[in-house]
């Protein structure tokens, strides 16, 4: 998933800030996990284990959203992703805050 940030006027800026899934799939391109792989060398092979999960920055270790998977190695990073989907979903549903708390981020007063 991904969100537009708030628009600065500076082009240093992202064009869209990942979470979940998105921002998982990115990290494990930029590092060298080979699959098959085990939970371990997944954890391992991330630079930064912690995985935003919505658009305000909470994260979730991957430790974390691993121990919840009943297996401890994927043959794929597809796999990985399709199995891990629905806990970063949870999360972010659990820690979603009200429309007017989201309207309140993005007032620059």
């Amino acid at each position: 998933m991904g969100v537009r940030p708030p628009q600065g006027g500076s082009s240093d800026e992202p064009d869209a800030i990942e979470f979940g899934i998105a921002a998982l799939d990115a990290r494990l391109s930029e590092s060298d996990v080979q699959f098959p792989a085990t939970d371990e060398e997944i954890v391992a092979g991330l630079r930064d284990p912690e995985i935003p999960y919505d658009a305000f920055g909470n994260t979730l270790s991957m430790d974390e959203a691993l121990s919840q998977l009943p297996r401890r190695e994927f043959e794929s990073e597809s796999e990985l992703l399709e199995l891990l989907h629905p806990i970063f979903e949870d999360h972010r549903a659990s820690s979603s805050r009200g429309l007017l708390d989201q309207m309140r981020d993005l007032l620059p007063f």
